[in-house]
């Protein structure tokens, strides 16, 4: 049965938000070239906080006259668990790509648009069903592909970009349910609650920065918070489920990045691993919409 076209309003509000997550996912992935160069010299605490503390200056100085209004949240606990959501996400992939590629990285934590769609089933409602199940379980043998694991050659730093992909997954789907508050309330929440868990750390981690690492360091928070504004917004334009698919563009992006900067390219394993991903996350993409929309015809 073919889709019914959907409202010319409802068509726009999608294509703003697919094309805002695409700009979010340029900006994060730049970052983590920022952050990959700095991590080759500096503790990854270091790097973690200035992607914190760089966003929280920041968005004070556009806020300034008014940071405490937008500050107020109608949901202070759900920004609070979504902070720390995304504190996690980027604590554990900084971590990551301090010993494996960009390409390796992002294919692992390719696995969140498949866990988003289970988590918005088993948190916000949605029935799951034995499509979810199957893409699951054929997702997490890609990454199992990528890992080889008894194979003698997995890098223990690659189970913190699987580790990733979860709390990625967490903070998508609170970034869904906090959509009550505005842009700049979630923009501040995130940027401070990561800025105050991260220097918890800092002391601990502190050295001298080079001044020609300066620039690195603003980047990684500049490009942080610009992608984090996108990536709101574009969850409020259009559903998670719409937006799943498009993430992997990340993957391209990662691979593109780390051949330039690095002279990283996957290997054969990391390409298979990531094709069975993608393909089990689109898969489950295309059976859930079929099913939204037979489930609307009735």
């Amino acid at each position: 049965m073919p889709a019914p076209p959907l409202p010319e309003p409802e068509k726009s509000l999608i294509s703003k938000g697919i094309g805002l997550l695409l700009i979010a996912l340029l900006f994060f992935t730049l970052m983590d070239v920022a952050a990959k160069k700095l991590g080759q010299s500096y503790a990854p605490a270091m790097v973690i906080w200035a992607r914190f503390a760089v966003n929280l200056a920041l968005v004070s100085l556009i806020f300034r006259g008014s940071f405490l209004k937008h500050a107020r949240s109608r949901q202070p606990g759900l920004q609070l668990l979504r902070g720390a959501f995304q504190m996690a996400t980027v604590a554990l992939f900084f971590l990551a790509i301090r010993s494996i590629g960009l390409a390796e990285a992002a294919a692992l934590t390719d696995l969140n648009p498949v866990l988003i769609t289970l988590g918005a089933a088993l948190f916000l409602g949605e029935k799951i069903g034995p499509r979810r199940v199957a893409g699951i379980f054929v997702s997490f043998l890609g990454a199992l592909i990528i890992l080889r694991p008894g194979a003698g050659v997995m890098d223990p730093a690659a189970l913190f970009a699987l580790a990733a992909a979860f709390t990625y997954a967490g903070g998508a789907l609170m970034t869904r349910v906090v959509r009550h508050d505005s842009t700049a309330t979630s923009v501040i929440w995130s940027a401070g609650v990561g800025t105050a868990l991260s220097s918890l750390a800092l002391p601990f981690f502190w050295q001298e920065v080079a001044p020609v690492d300066l620039p690195l360091f603003i980047a990684v928070g500049a490009l942080g918070a610009a992608g984090q504004a996108a990536l709101i917004v574009a969850f409020r334009h259009a559903p998670a489920g719409v937006l799943a698919p498009y993430g992997y563009l990340g993957l391209v992006l990662s691979s593109l990045w780390g051949w330039i900067f690095f002279a990283q390219l996957p290997d054969l394993y990391t390409v298979a691993g990531a094709a069975v991903i993608v393909l089990a996350g689109i898969w489950v993409w295309n059976a859930e919409r079929r099913a939204a929309l037979n489930a609307a015809a009735r």
